[in-house]
């Protein structure tokens, strides 16, 4: 009797550790693939190269999807560079590469190009394959059989995607399950299930992918996610939780239509919400990766996106500035450490003491409740007239408000002549003045004024062995409707000795408005 109990014991305190194991999700990053179907984006190959080794040796993705076969000669140079690069260091067999079901062509043409796991493009809903293809089922899955013996034979490792699998869940299930009973019987490595047309809520997901967990339990599966309905995040949890192997991710959401599913707010929900899973992602590095594939593509991430955002980790009002100060009342778990960032706190008609005074304390300034109270009014009026306040301006605002003599102007654009012309290249003549009486003129040719005025200046600081900002981004904003004389806000942010920080000018000539901006940064510095 003692020992039934110890054995019915040792079964329960079994099947607890069973179920409290730590699931690893694999991450396949397709920002290269499918995120380059964003309408207007491609990368060259030296973008591609760079992006591939971020995301595998910072971001620290378990695979990545690079490109399409037989697209371009240009895709072929990239895809041939990323596996020179990726076989050199220990990474050639999470580089992947989608193919078709076209004989040995695809497989020739990865080959050459060096590639070793092929994902096989094949048809996951009997609407696909009867209106596309034009085919019956057997002749699809005889075909796809082919190419998997021909890339086995040589040395290539397959993965198989079934294109619109969601809609076939929802239309043909009868088809879906026949066919995977097929490939149960190939060798093949990866069941890739697309939600091609980002269809499924939640709910669906959940129930589709468990279904196809329970009735195959020895194959390895990937869900892969579009943003069409604002759903693909809890798509992706739902998917986690029915049991699937792995998570078809790209940064900043990229991808075709509405996007794929995002990797940065992805892998925050999973380490925040889902219960005994883990990823290899290394959060610090996402928001770094995704200012750079945002640079390559030219393609901006809105202010306000979850994660890596500008706005997302910035307090506006002034009653959550004071909150955070009493004990951090409007932190959540999504503290901007996590991510390689820092909090900040919005200058503007809603900040409030508070706000100013967080902001002020970064600067290491201190003033007097009542001197508060007047730069406070200031930075309201500035919000009402729609300027964009920065930490930056704070010094210059106390300055303009206060009169204090402690903050002084130690460069001043003295004098400038912006000259334009047709068929000639514009040119400015500048004169700076400095703190100690210097004054030095300097003359350059740029490609506009500013560029010009940027090319003047820049032989200025050659001479006296100085080292200039670099400048990293240039918004211009004009309020909607305005007139030609309205006047127009630069917003310039730059780089500096591991610094980044931003300047703003206001006038009605854009090229001033940016000198503005320009001599703050001088100051700055």
């Amino acid at each position: 009797m003692v020992s039934e109990e110890k054995k019915r014991s040792k079964e329960i305190s079994g099947k607890k550790a069973k179920k409290a194991a730590v699931r690893h999700i694999e991450i396949m990053d397709t920002t290269l693939r499918d995120g380059e179907q964003t309408s207007g984006v491609s990368f060259s190959a030296q973008e591609k190269l760079t992006i591939a080794q971020l995301l595998l040796t910072e971001v620290k993705v378990d695979r990545i999807e690079i490109a399409s076969a037989r697209v371009s000669e240009g895709e072929f140079k990239a895809v041939k560079a990323i596996t020179n690069w990726a076989k050199a260091n220990g990474h050639i067999h999470k580089v992947e590469v989608l193919t078709f079901v076209d004989g040995d062509i695809s497989i020739n043409w990865m080959k050459k190009a060096g590639a070793k796991v092929m994902n096989l493009l094949t048809k996951g809903s009997l609407n696909h394959l009867t209106h596309q293809l034009k085919k019956r089922p057997e002749e699809h899955f005889r075909e796809v059989g082919n190419v998997i013996k021909l890339a086995h034979k040589k040395g290539i490792d397959v993965n198989i995607y079934l294109e619109d699998w969601s809609n076939g869940m929802r239309h043909s299930k009868d088809y879906v399950l026949q066919y995977i009973d097929f490939l149960a019987t190939q060798p093949f490595k990866r069941l890739l299930l697309p939600d091609t047309l980002g269809i499924l809520t939640p709910a669906e997901t959940f129930e589709f992918l468990s279904e196809i967990v329970n009735r195959y339990p020895a194959l390895h599966i990937d869900f892969h996610g579009h943003n069409d309905y604002d759903l693909s995040v809890a798509n992706a949890l739902e998917a986690v939780k029915a049991g699937v192997n792995g998570l078809h991710l790209t940064i900043n959401g990229m991808g075709e239509r509405a996007g794929n599913t995002p990797l940065e707010s992805t892998v925050a929900v999973l380490n925040d919400f889902a219960k005994n899973v883990k990823t290899s992602v290394n959060e610090k590095a996402l928001y770094k990766v995704s200012k750079l594939v945002e640079a390559f593509s030219g393609f901006r991430v809105s202010p306000s996106k979850p994660i890596v955002g500008e706005n997302v980790f910035t307090q506006t009002a002034g009653i959550h500035a004071d909150g955070d100060k009493k004990k951090g009342l409007y932190y959540n778990d999504l503290m901007p450490e996590r991510f390689g960032r820092k909090r900040k706190y919005a200058l503007g008609k809603t900040s409030g003491k508070a706000n100013i005074e967080n902001n002020l304390k970064q600067l290491g300034i201190q003033l007097s409740d009542e001197d508060l109270k007047k730069i406070t009014q200031r930075i309201i009026e500035l919000g009402d007239q729609k300027e964009t306040v920065t930490q930056d301006d704070l010094p210059y605002i106390i300055s303009d408000v206060l009169d204090s003599s402690s903050i002084t102007e130690k460069v001043k654009v003295e004098d400038y002549v912006l000259t334009h012309s047709k068929d000639m290249r514009p040119s400015t003549t500048i004169r700076l003045c400095y703190q100690d009486g210097s004054i030095i003129e300097e003359h350059a040719q740029g490609d506009g004024q500013y560029d010009a005025f940027m090319n003047a200046l820049r032989k200025i600081y050659n001479k006296k062995k100085w080292k200039l900002a670099d400048l990293t981004d240039y918004v211009v904003r004009i309020p909607p409707g305005g007139n030609s004389d309205a006047l127009c806000e630069t917003i310039i942010t730059w780089q500096h000795e591991g610094r980044e920080f931003t300047t703003t000018g206001l006038d009605s000539d854009q090229t001033v408005a940016a000198i503005k901006a320009t001599t703050k940064m001088l100051n700055l510095i």
